[in-house]
């Protein structure tokens, strides 16, 4: 398989000091990092894709430990997650699950083990193209307080022949949380629903 070809790295940080609401004593923060990358499958059919995701894995781990270090260096305070693909018109959408394995896994390692599904958002489009990248937490996807997202895109990617590969953190719930469900200190953590 051709070697990850990287064109640019971009990463933003979000602090939410409230929603309208009382301001938060400590404000929840997101973090989100984009990987625009060439696409080797770009403008033609390939049966065998699946050999790419061991590619994208060492990407996968650099990435989620930027993520770490973007929200403070302790993967301890990291409550949530989420991952995402843009896909180059040039290309399919299957390309886009290429990123499922080697991202989340990704981060389920970096933060030591994290139960629940990491979930996911995919699509094909033109430089530009926003992604909403949903957030569920980390230990428990039943965790309504975390049902979250956060909204991705870089001005000029993913050209055709590219991919911007997406992973998302966040250290708690959405800021004024109070639709009730499942209260993340009340989970079991032990099979990633509750």
């Amino acid at each position: 398989m051709p070697d990850v070809e990287i064109r640019k790295i971009s990463s933003v940080l979000e602090e939410i000091f409230h929603e309208g609401g009382p301001p938060a004593n400590v404000p929840p923060r997101r973090a989100a990092i984009i990987a625009v990358i060439k696409n080797p499958f770009a403008g033609r059919y390939v049966e065998e894709i699946q050999p790419f995701m061991e590619d994208l894995k060492p990407l996968g781990l650099d990435m989620a430990k930027r993520l770490v270090e973007m929200l403070g260096g302790d993967a301890g305070i990291v409550e949530g997650y989420g991952k995402g693909a843009i896909v180059g018109a040039a290309g399919e959408l299957e390309h886009g699950a290429l990123w499922h394995a080697p991202g989340g896994y990704a981060m389920r390692e970096v933060l030591g083990g994290a139960k629940a599904i990491v979930p996911s958002a995919k699509k094909v489009g033109a430089a530009g193209t926003r992604l909403d990248v949903p957030v569920t937490h980390t230990d428990a996807s039943y965790v309504r307080s975390h049902f979250d997202s956060m909204e991705v895109g870089i001005n000029d990617a993913p050209r055709a022949d590219e991919l911007a590969l997406v992973l998302v953190m966040t250290t708690g719930a959405r800021v004024h949380s109070r639709s009730g469900g499942l209260l993340a200190e009340d989970i079991t953590g032990e099979d990633g629903l509750r």
